[in-house]
């Protein structure tokens, strides 16, 4: 009996153990993803700016797998509703191309009788002059490959990492063709994937950093000591950041701090870490080659993890993240999407660049008439008005039975059957013409059967 009651009541101790288990206090993490989210000041306008480009991207998305379709500069919306989740959108894409009427012609098509989408002519041709103006800045271009080639250690460069930052440094599609192979004075191909620049000798006089103007204006305008500008960087803090105690003291210390500057070439070309102040100064060049590769982009941004990709040719080998969340007054990083873009503080105000490019001017232009959303310009309502009175007008029965519409088939029947979708934009157009020039006589219903009666002689 005493065996049984002890063995019972280490039964039950060893139940109680079970369920009050110690729990340790766990320190909180602190990394790079934790200050990103939560201890860091936002920028409520850069954070803007990057949603904002994020829907243009969204859109020139779609119009590169609506330029994939080979049938017709139109595709019909049920095809899109499976590009969802090819586009990473969370609402349906019906939906989307609604909120964006200045984007996107929604129509129904009139053979078909199916929704279709096609781009406004006024956003068509905002592109063809993105392209156009990046052919006339080839100069500009082939300036900035030079000098990304001039900052890296061996002086090359792989070209899938310049074909991943084509669009942040303005470069047309096929620039190994047209500037690659082109220029091949200055540039050779070494693999089929490699390039490389042919004489750093003599593109001396491109190894001048942009902060280099900074500094001088700094020098002269504040008349500040050349110890104080010589290594110095703009810092501009955001709206409602904190400064901490002793803060003050080390980014004074930190702007006297001498480093190797990008374009500078040593016999060893390596700096030497394990010196009194060499992890500082190593950290202090890679923000001159961020800060001197972020100057080269059309938009003075790129995302962060597009920057991995040229670590170990520009000598970054180091935590980029961490990095830039550690100068939070030379860089920013935004959130916004499902991607990180870092920004030039510098080089913004007021969530707009402060010496706009050509390029630049263009896209702009893009992300305005994007930002229009749903408002009612004249343009639209006119057009919305010409839609309304083609609905009425084409298929619909009255009470005798008869179709008003009925003036389209002889259109229609006059196309061949393998141009048909070739033909039909400019039938479109055509008929929309025709409607602008009797629209305004149309106030009864007298006055429209004879313009149609005229519409129909005329296509007889």
């Amino acid at each position: 009996m005493i065996v049984l009651k002890t063995l019972r009541r280490d039964y039950t101790l060893y139940q109680k153990t079970l369920f009050y288990q110690q729990r340790r206090w766990k320190k909180p993490v602190n990394s790079a993803q934790t200050r990103l989210e939560i201890r860091r000041t936002r920028d409520s306008k850069l954070d803007k700016l990057a949603d904002n480009l994020r829907t243009l991207e969204t859109i020139l998305g779609v119009h590169k797998l609506m330029s994939t379709r080979k049938r017709g500069p139109f595709v019909s919306v049920q095809l899109m509703s499976r590009w969802r989740n090819i586009l990473g959108l969370n609402i349906n894409v019906g939906k989307f191309l609604h909120k964006y009427p200045h984007v996107f012609n929604v129509f129904t098509h009139p053979l078909n009788r199916n929704i279709c989408c096609r781009l406004t002519p006024k956003f068509k041709s905002l592109m063809n002059l993105e392209e156009s103006v990046t052919r006339e800045c080839e100069l500009d271009c082939v300036c900035r490959i030079k000098k990304l080639l001039m900052m890296s250690k061996s002086g090359t460069l792989h070209v899938y990492a310049l074909r991943l930052i084509k669009r942040e440094l303005g470069l047309p599609d096929d620039f190994r063709d047209s500037i690659l192979g082109k220029y091949g004075s200055d540039f050779r191909l070494v693999d089929l994937e490699v390039v490389e620049l042919v004489s750093r000798e003599e593109n001396k006089t491109l190894g001048d950093a942009t902060i280099e103007t900074w500094r001088e204006k700094e020098y002269r305008e504040k008349w500040l000591s050349e110890f104080e500008t010589k290594f110095a960087f703009p810092v501009n803090f955001p709206t409602g950041f904190r400064i901490e105690r002793g803060l003050r003291e080390k980014l004074k210390n930190w702007q006297r701090l001498p480093y190797i500057k990008p374009y500078e070439q040593k016999k060893e070309n390596v700096v030497r870490v394990r010196t009194c102040g060499g992890v500082e100064r190593f950290e202090k060049r890679v923000v001159a080659i961020i800060h001197e590769l972020l100057s080269l982009m059309v938009e003075n941004m790129v995302e962060v993890e597009k920057l991995t990709h040229f670590r170990k040719d520009l000598g970054m080998e180091v935590n980029v993240r961490e990095l830039l969340l550690k100068h939070p007054g030379i860089f920013y990083i935004s959130t916004k999407g499902s991607t990180q873009t870092v920004f030039l503080r510098d080089a913004y105000s007021k969530g707009c660049l402060i010496e706009p490019n050509p390029i630049y001017s263009v896209r702009r232009e893009m992300l305005n008439l994007v930002l229009l959303g749903r408002r009612s310009t004249r343009q639209l309502q006119q057009h919305d008005g010409i839609k309304e009175q083609s609905g009425n007008l084409v298929g619909n029965e009255d009470n005798r039975g008869t179709r008003d519409g009925d003036w389209v088939t002889p259109i229609l029947g006059n196309f061949e059957d393998g141009n048909l979708d070739d033909n039909f934009e400019e039938v479109c157009d055509s008929s929309e013409e025709e409607f602008d020039d009797c629209g305004l006589s149309l106030n009864r219903s007298a006055e429209s059967e004879k313009c149609i009666q005229g519409l129909i002689k005329s296509t007889m």
